[in-house]
């Protein structure tokens, strides 16, 4: 089991999506502002890292916020990852 609490949301982002990366076979840095299509990460890779992003951090993020813009980058993910869970009392941050 992974400690979560050693790592930084960004940390546990980028490690979503070098997952995705390594299931696809590409070999590429990703950088906290690098666009994750450009890098090859597919539309139907961004839904699976919008669920893995939820099974993380054990959140729901709101339908409204599931845009392209919010999954562009892992700085952009981390971003929203930081609103919902200031939102949300229940998850304790």
């Amino acid at each position: 089991m992974l400690d979560r609490t050693s790592n930084s949301s960004a940390d546990r982002v980028a490690r979503l999506v070098r997952e995705l990366l390594a299931k696809r076979s590409i070999d590429k840095s990703v950088g906290q502002d690098d666009s994750l299509t450009e890098i090859g990460l597919s539309s139907l890779d961004i839904v699976n890292l919008m669920l893995g992003v939820e099974a993380e951090f054990e959140i729901k993020i709101p339908d409204r916020e599931m845009t392209p813009s919010n999954f562009r980058s892992i700085a952009q993910i981390d971003l929203l990852v930081g609103k919902m869970l200031d939102a949300d009392p229940a998850t304790g941050h």
